[in-house]
């Protein structure tokens, strides 16, 4: 399906199609940011403010025994320094309602008591009159600990006499819950055994990543005794979630507490839980009555900051003859590290996965199991797709293996499985609406064949070259509401969006959205949203986000929702106050309320007489300046607010990659010669940032198919504190990356847009580790594990010298 909608939702009295939606306008943001005019955190400065550093556990696991901190006090430059006896904070805890054989709820302690759990975990907080005093106190600083052995792997934790991390959690499992296991699993793989399909089985391995936002985490936090109120400033993608924790663990009134966030420098999930850091900072400007401020340095990100990703699929699927699955049975388990994050918990990787596994693909039967386990290394967030390219990965591997064992076209074997009929309700009870699986495959090999790849493919072969094709066909679901995330039974369940749109006597309007901006362009694509439905110029509509007291609630920014949930809910709000301004206008014109609308130009124009309109400003000044013209009944104020919530499953985006690589047999390396993307994300807002949110996606997924990784030695010693052990691609190893949109509208949501975040992360390790398989197909080698290592393909190719080649 193709084209764009172009209906006017809810009842909006705007007669004339969209104007701004779907247009390329030059981002609201750039100038700002570009000209070094943006307003970071570590841009904010305040009168007389102190600097913070932590003191930091250099065991992975172990008994506290003392902490001295009469040194660090004597330090010049040193104002104060704290652990958790000093201040005293409420831990923070994160649930699922869940009986306990499932879950195991974990407290993280704001700095850590009796007990450390991963090199990098805060024990005590310093706070001086300089950045560089700080670093002399935490120098100064004596921690005796009493050493315990480190889990650092599935196999160490599983392991008979493994020590516990946490107590509560036996066998060092956090969460264990086998979602699904549908009638005819077994008789499926039993046919599949015995008769002409076949059963194949692959084990696949994500390593551990850092989301490694340009902007590390930093907060700047003052107590201001006239208001009673503790003022945070912080790069947040929840500052209403960081707020109610903060409140908590310090144990005042909510409305004492206010959350903002200026400019951030991205996030991706790493910023969309709470934090300890930022409440030891608020509790020490609390105490001492001074402004505090704390910014993350790049080894504290590296090692102690949130990380994601270190993932094990067991994945086992039935064919029959035709190449068409019968039966899915999975094990999947996720390295959660020390604590489960708030509010999603340790369930976040697991629960995704289990849900939504079978993909794009029509699976009749399914079982799954899926745990957290609990680890010696810094905890686990969402991290951009959240579960989804490791799963994905599990999936396109099984079809690739199935196409190999039965003789059938990679793309072939797609063809046959991928769901073309909608809605589509799965074998996980989640309902898939319309989307474009079976053309985004299509177009995308139609592109490499009619480029000749397949072509040059066989010449390189026969040159001896190791040329390599690789596809990815995946679903992105997005739009998250309330039902969804209940589904999880989590104990905070997110979902809906709050908008607050007024109109001030020029009629321009300001527009409040819950989401939170960290290099989406929300004040351009927000804008046009609301700029469409009430036929306004962009440059008077203007956006405000990330403060508490200015916006009633919101859930942040993350799994996709902006648009889909935020512009809804602005969408909704712009249209009821254009429905408020068609009263008014009524009124002055002295006609019916169904003979205005809004004429998309700024006013509102009489239907059976359009030489009579009135223009915005006049109806604010009659709302603000005259408030006796109003009609009766009619408040002297031009404000509408909403909230919008996705009922049910949410909606799908979708997309297909296709890729070429080149292995390099002498060295192991992978160059990427080609990467076609054919995506499909609904009504695109702003085709800009569309192909920008792909590229971006993209790039962080090739990251993890080929460079970065976080390692622990067995005492629980991250790998990677600098960048020199981290290895990040730049533009040298990204390749041009062409985007081709289909448009598929959203029945679900305001302006007929899907989610597009996270979908160039969720394609591009399967459709590189593909490719990359390709290449070696005449060496015997098969990978199953990210990231695919230079010196990972030479021991492969070692290692395949002493087995026969497979024909």
């Amino acid at each position: 399906m193709t084209g764009r909608d172009t209906g006017v939702r809810h009842g909006s009295p705007q007669s004339g199609g969209r104007r701004w939606v779907g247009a390329a306008v030059p981002r609201r943001e750039d100038p700002r940011l570009l000209r070094g005019r943006g307003r970071f955190i570590d841009d904010v400065q305040l009168s007389g403010m102190l600097h913070a550093g932590f003191v930091r556990s250099t065991v992975a696991h172990g008994r506290i025994l003392d902490i001295d901190l009469s040194a660090v006090r004597a330090v010049e430059g040193v104002v104060a320094a704290y652990t958790a006896e000093d201040l005293d904070l409420g831990d923070i805890v994160a649930l699922l309602d869940r009986p306990p054989e499932e879950f195991a709820p974990t407290a993280m302690p704001v700095l850590a008591k009796e007990k450390v759990r991963f090199v990098g975990e805060p024990v005590a907080v310093v706070i001086a009159r300089d950045p560089y005093s700080v670093e002399d106190g935490i120098e100064a600083a004596a921690v005796t600990f009493e050493p315990i052995g480190a889990i650092v792997s599935e196999e160490t934790a599983f392991a008979a006499d493994a020590p516990l991390v946490h107590e509560e959690a036996p066998g060092n499992v956090l969460l264990d819950v086998s979602m699904f296991d549908t009638p005819g699993v077994d008789t499926a793989f039993e046919a599949a055994e015995s008769g002409p399909g076949c059963v194949v089985e692959v084990v696949t391995r994500s390593g551990r990543q850092n989301a490694l936002p340009l902007e590390t985490r930093g907060v700047v936090a003052s107590w201001d005794d006239r208001d009673d109120q503790l003022l945070v400033q912080t790069c947040t993608q929840v500052p209403h979630q960081v707020r109610t924790v903060l409140a908590r663990s310090l144990r005042v009134p909510e409305r004492t507490v206010r959350v903002t966030v200026p400019d951030m420098g991205g996030g991706f999930g790493q910023k969309c839980v709470v934090g300890r850091e930022e409440i030891a900072v608020a509790a020490a400007a609390r105490k001492l009555d001074r402004p505090v401020k704390w910014i993350e340095d790049r080894r504290e990100a590296l090692t102690a900051a949130f990380l994601a990703r270190e993932q094990r699929y067991r994945t086992r699927a039935a064919f029959d003859a035709e190449g068409r699955i019968t039966a899915l049975d999975v094990d999947v388990v996720c390295d959660m590290g020390a604590y489960s994050c708030y509010p999603f918990t340790a369930g976040i990787e697991p629960l995704m996965a289990s849900a939504e596994m079978p993909s794009v693909y029509r699976v009749p039967a399914y079982r799954v199991r899926g745990r957290a386990i609990t680890s010696n290394k810094a905890p686990t967030a969402p991290y951009r797709g959240v579960s989804r390219p490791q799963y994905v990965m599990a999936m396109e591997r099984v079809m690739e293996r199935a196409a190999r064992e039965l003789g059938i076209d990679p793309v072939e074997i797609r063809r046959r499985n991928v769901i073309t009929e909608f809605p589509y309700t799965g074998v996980n009870g989640v309902t898939y609406d319309p989307g474009t699986y079976r053309e985004s495959l299509d177009l995308a090999e139609a592109a490499l064949r009619e480029e000749g790849w397949y072509e040059f493919r066989e010449r390189a072969a026969a040159e001896g070259r190791h040329i390599g094709i690789g596809y990815c066909c995946f679903s992105e679901r997005t739009g998250y509401g309330s039902d969804a995330f209940a589904k999880r039974k989590m104990q905070v369940v997110p979902g809906f969006d709050v908008s607050e749109i007024r109109m001030d006597t020029t009629g321009a309007v300001v527009v409040t959205s819950g989401t939170m901006n960290h290099g989406q362009s929300h004040e351009t694509t927000l804008a046009q949203i609301a700029a469409d439905r009430l036929g306004l110029e962009l440059d008077k509509v203007k956006l405000r986000q990330g403060d508490t007291e200015r916006i009633a609630y919101g859930w942040g920014t993350f799994a996709s929702r902006s648009v889909t949930i935020g512009g809804s809910a602005v969408s909704v709000a712009a249209g009821r106050l254009g429905e408020l301004l068609c009263t008014i206008a009524a009124h002055l014109l002295k006609t019916r309320p169904d003979n205005v609308r809004l004429d998309g130009d700024g006013g509102v124009v009489q239907i059976d007489d359009p030489s009579r309109r009135v223009p915005f400003e006049d109806i604010a000044e009659v709302a603000y300046l005259r408030s006796h013209l109003l009609p009766k009944g009619v408040e002297p104020t031009l404000t509408a607010t909403a909230s919008f919530d996705v009922a049910g499953d949410g909606t799908f985006s979708n997309a297909t990659h296709a890729v070429v690589v080149e292995a390099d047999p002498g060295t192991g390396r992978i160059g990427i010669l080609r990467y076609a993307c054919v995506e499909d994300c609904g009504v695109v807002i702003h085709p800009q940032v569309v192909d920008g949110q792909c590229r971006g996606g993209i790039a962080q997924g090739i990251a993890g198919a080929l460079f970065e990784e976080v390692t622990y030695a067995d005492n629980g010693e991250p790998s990677a504190a600098s960048f020199i052990d981290y290895l990040v691609p730049t533009a040298t190893e990204i390749p041009d990356i062409t985007v081709t949109h289909l448009e598929t509208p959203c029945a679900f949501t305001e302006s007929g847009a899907k989610g597009a975040g996270e979908g160039g992360t969720i394609g591009a390790p399967a459709a590189v580790l593909n490719a990359i398989n390709d290449a070696l197909r005449h060496t015997g080698v098969e990978l199953d594990t990210t990231p695919v290592h230079p010196q990972t393909v030479l021991a492969a190719l070692d290692a395949a010298r002493e087995q026969p080649v497979r024909a």
